[in-house]
């Protein structure tokens, strides 16, 4: 149960609250401030803090592709269609 609280509580964060809770777990990790059971336990967090912030990253990098397309499409809509070449010429290829 502590570790379905743990995800959604992880999801709710921003990608810069995930990394800043990341980095203050590597933190003390590294200067051995806390236990190692309560290290593994950290580790455990950090790891699902890293995918959250690779799952937020992905979407971004979703939208970023998505807004190069529209944007793409609105500068040039005889590409969008893949009826004409540049050179005005029909498209065999």
């Amino acid at each position: 149960m502590a570790g379905q609280k743990q995800k959604n509580d992880i999801s709710k964060l921003s990608f810069e609250e995930a990394i800043k809770e990341l980095t203050n777990i590597v933190e003390k990790i590294e200067q051995g401030e806390i236990p190692l059971q309560d290290s593994l336990a950290q580790y455990e967090k950090g790891m699902a803090l890293i995918k959250h912030c690779r799952s937020i990253l992905q979407k971004a990098e979703q939208r970023i592709e998505k807004i190069s397309r529209e944007q793409e499409t609105e500068a040039c809509p005889e590409r969008s269609r893949g009826d004409r070449s540049q050179d005005g010429k029909k498209d065999t290829d």
